[in-house]
């Protein structure tokens, strides 16, 4: 016989974002026809449940990133990183810098920096001079790096050529005071290898003994092809301060990992104490440097410049003899109230001049005091002459050169900001080198990371598609976390929610579906809750 059942369908509607209702309960009552037999027993009303998003962030504390939304400076949040060096490359600008690492007292707090420690070098790159993806860290040196033959990598320097119909990329440092080494690789991001087996430069070579810190190399490439390498620094004596004499430049061979002719001294260093740059504009060299700690009132006046600050000489040759020029970035305690070393490299991107140099704003914003250093990027100014000349440092940095297309697949280690995240190298050639693949991860309820000025166009995404690993389960739980998308600020209302199962798996798709399209240009911000998980990159559709 046939029965009429009436059921009540509960159906959870979710629903969250900006003016977009709460998510709440509708009943619906459905008359349909069901065929049973005498004996059959009464049917049970079907509760369709699901894990509601808003709840999953009730009580979630955003936390708090080393720097303001507005501002691009330093360029990376997740670790220290020193002594920057850039180099342009296929539309993309990638710095290299010291890898800082913190030590700490046994009764945890922080000890100074003392350099001992470092051995490896951390690679970013962008496009845009705002959003910067993260290349991890080059093991370089020490005991289980690249040149394990020196403890220490300190101030890289970065170069490319083509040799044989193919780009090689070459990327120099310190070891310690007392050597140059050169690792190679066939991208700009690594396996970066020791094809030599130990240093491009020593207390052997000729004319190097001598040179106090035998350190911070730059790699000048010239228009005909060929190479040098400028490098030295350090005051012998303290009469010695005012020209203390231990700058050199050589040039390189074709293979860009040995010398052509002994090195020279650069001659008539004001005050030289560290820190190579080499840049050719309009066809002249510029040779800078960083000024020690002795530069007196009366030198300050009639030089030009201060103790601890960029200075650049000019020549209209590449080994010299170079001219006293212009001062061009004064000490970060001028700009930012802490001081120390200073270091730089110019650069030219996209027809502008850049300097990226470092600073202690990231270690202040993580309220540690130790000369921890991290990287800025701002506007190098060129006077009337197109020499570079006095610039400014600055919290807010530059301004973003395009817009991020977020229908590419971006990578979640690709960064304007963040807040309470990590990144770690993912896939085996990363996890062996150090540099390569990355993975956000350290994730924690509240931790967030933002992309600037990502341009959704006027037809608008109706979603945000994750791709996730999640690493454990939580058998206490219906989900292992969730992902909060919001726009330009990230205690915005939620325009959309991506929920992660509670399923040990990697490559998972999770979507935040949008109510209605997202349009136009905006930073994004991806607001996490739950632990367990590391996400890998996200796409608009």
């Amino acid at each position: 016989m046939k029965k009429k059942i009436i059921l009540i369908l509960i159906n959870c509607i979710l629903l969250s974002g900006c003016g977009i209702s709460e998510g709440k309960e509708t009943a619906t009552e459905t008359e349909i026809e069901i065929e049973t037999k005498e004996e059959s027993v009464e049917m049970a009303s079907e509760i369709v449940t699901t894990v509601d998003p808003k709840e999953v962030f009730e009580g979630v504390q955003l936390q708090k990133s080393a720097k303001l939304i507005t501002d691009h400076n330093p360029v990376m949040v997740q670790r220290f990183g020193a002594d920057p060096y850039a180099l342009v490359y296929d539309g993309r600008v990638y710095i290299y810098m010291t890898g800082d690492k913190p030590s700490y007292n046994a009764d945890g707090s922080i000890k100074e920096n003392t350099y001992g420690n470092i051995n490896t070098i951390n690679v970013v790159s962008s496009d845009d001079l705002v959003n910067w993806t993260d290349h991890g860290t080059v093991f370089a040196a020490g005991k289980t790096g690249a040149a394990s033959w020196g403890p220490n990598s300190w101030a890289p320097a970065a170069a490319y050529k083509n040799i044989d119909g193919k780009d090689k990329f070459f990327l120099y440092f310190a070891n310690n005071g007392n050597g140059i080494g050169v690792l190679t690789s066939d991208s700009p991001v690594g396996p970066f290898v020791d094809e030599l087996g130990g240093p491009l430069i020593s207390r052997e070579t000729p004319t190097c003994a001598e040179v106090t810190w035998l350190f911070d190399p730059a790699v000048l490439m010239d228009e005909d092809g060929s190479a040098y390498i400028y490098f030295g620094g350090g005051v012998p004596s303290p009469d010695k301060a005012s020209n203390p004499g231990t700058a050199r430049v050589a040039k390189l061979g074709d293979d860009m990992m040995s010398l052509e002719g002994d090195p020279i001294a650069i001659e008539n260093v004001d005050y030289l104490f560290e820190d190579s740059g080499i840049n050719k504009i309009d066809g002249t060299y510029y040779y800078s440097y960083c000024s020690n700690f002795n530069v007196t009132p009366e030198a300050a006046s009639e030089l030009g410049f201060e103790s601890g600050e960029i200075v650049t000489m000019k020549s209209d040759s590449p080994m010299g003899p170079f001219e006293r020029c212009n001062a061009v970035l004064k000490n970060p305690e001028r700009f930012f109230g802490r001081g120390g070393n200073n270091h730089h490299a110019m650069f030219e991107f996209n027809g502008e001049y850049y300097i990226t140099y470092h600073s202690r704003i990231l270690e202040e914003g993580l309220g540690m005091d130790g000369g921890y250093r991290s990287t800025n990027v701002d506007k190098l100014m060129l006077n009337e002459n197109n020499e570079p000349s006095k610039s400014v440092g600055t919290k807010a940095g530059v301004a973003q050169l395009k817009p991020l297309d977020p229908y590419t697949e971006v990578k979640a280690v690709t960064l304007s900001n963040a807040a309470g995240i990590n990144t770690k190298q993912y896939g085996d050639v990363a996890k062996e080198c150090g540099s390569g693949d990355m993975i956000l991860t350290g994730i924690s309820s509240g931790a967030w990371t933002s992309v600037s000025g990502a341009d959704f166009g006027t037809e608008g995404a109706h979603e945000i598609a994750f791709t996730v690993n999640v690493k454990e389960t939580d058998p206490d739980s219906e989900y292992r976390g969730a992902i909060r998308v919001c726009l330009d600020s990230p205690s915005s209302e939620a325009v959309g929610y991506a929920i992660i199962e509670n399923e040990k798996k990697d490559n998972m798709e999770v979507v935040a579906s949008f109510e209605e399209p997202v349009t136009g240009q905006h930073s994004v911000y991806f607001v996490y809750a739950g632990e367990g998980y590391d996400v890998y990159s996200w796409i608009a559709r």
